[in-house]
């Protein structure tokens, strides 16, 4: 059961904007936790506590909270940008579960609240890029998924790591329709999983995970087009071959496994070249690998990034 926690009048709680200001602040003070030197009473309820990692707080302006809340790619809920957020209510994200088996010494079940608690939670401002050519900036609050891969221990044989979301047509309306395989699947290299960029995410914002944005966890993999960041897991499965998802059994010829972002590889229906950041009018020039190329191009050394998109 959730822990009930006081109410708190709406006068008091930190809005969305303010919060931006105290990241910005946060980052101008080498990460200093500005949180302690707050009001308790800033702070609302379902709020996650975590320290703010400055190795991953960008320079740029976070996306503002309605628009990141509002406008999402969900398709267990929808297929339209606000389907989400109207119909995303239904999920019950209490009790939950994930199970880790397959290729590991050590298969488990976490309790979704023991795994809140496995590693110490870090606020990282990450861009998010979606293949539609739009992109946002958002303070996701979690820790790298390699916390809970040590758990596990994987063997030898484990070259893959395989997400499944929850299937549950009562919960999750969009799924009564066949615009994809339920459920949803996704799939990294043990390599890219491991990567301390992956992230296994709990919130944004400082607040715990909104049903339409993936709750209760889901990873973000941020070099990724937003798709591969698997939402509302219930399973994670280590694997000696290369997984099959979702996307890639809906349109092999348009959605690869490794669906890094490249602007010079087009969509067959649009290009990557450039992207428009949510509450901005004019498109910027679509960075490779989404701005991390300094982090993660090694991962890819001598492989043909067109034939591998």
């Amino acid at each position: 059961m959730k822990a009930k926690i006081p109410r708190i009048a709406s006068s008091e709680i930190t809005s969305p904007e303010l919060y931006a200001d105290r990241r910005r602040f946060m980052q101008l003070t080498a990460g200093a936790s500005l949180a302690s030197l707050l009001p308790t009473g800033l702070w609302a309820a379902d709020k996650l506590p975590s320290t703010a990692n400055p190795a991953y707080l960008l320079s740029e302006k976070t996306t503002p909270y309605k628009d990141v809340t509002t406008y999402n790619n969900f398709y267990e809920f929808g297929t339209s940008k606000e389907d989400p957020a109207r119909n995303a209510h239904t999920l019950k994200t209490r009790p939950w579960t994930i199970t880790v088996d397959g290729e590991v010494k050590k298969p488990k079940t976490f309790d979704i609240d023991a795994l809140l608690k496995l590693a110490a939670m870090e606020e990282r401002v990450y861009r998010l890029r979606c293949v539609e050519a739009w992109s946002m900036v958002i303070p996701w609050l979690g820790y790298p998924l390699a916390e809970l891969i040590k758990q596990v221990e994987p063997t030898s044989k484990a070259k893959f790591v395989e997400f499944i979301t929850l299937d549950d047509p009562a919960q999750m309306p969009g799924e009564l329709s066949q615009v994809l395989a339920w459920p949803y699947t996704e799939g990294l290299r043990m390599d890219e999983a491991m990567h301390p960029l992956t992230l296994l995410t709990f919130g944004l914002y400082g607040e715990v995970l909104p049903n339409q944005n993936g709750a209760p966890v889901r990873v973000v993999i941020p070099w990724k087009y937003g798709f591969k960041s698997a939402k509302s897991i219930v399973k994670i499965r280590f694997t000696e071959t290369q997984p099959v998802s979702s996307w890639m059994q809906a349109g092999p010829r348009e959605y690869g496994f490794y669906s890094n972002v490249n602007p010079s590889v087009d969509h067959p229906r649009w290009s990557q070249a450039k992207e428009r950041r949510i509450g901005e009018f004019f498109k910027r020039e679509t960075l490779p690998f989404n701005g991390y190329a300094e982090q993660v191009a090694g991962l890819y050394a001598g492989m043909d990034l067109q034939a591998n998109f």
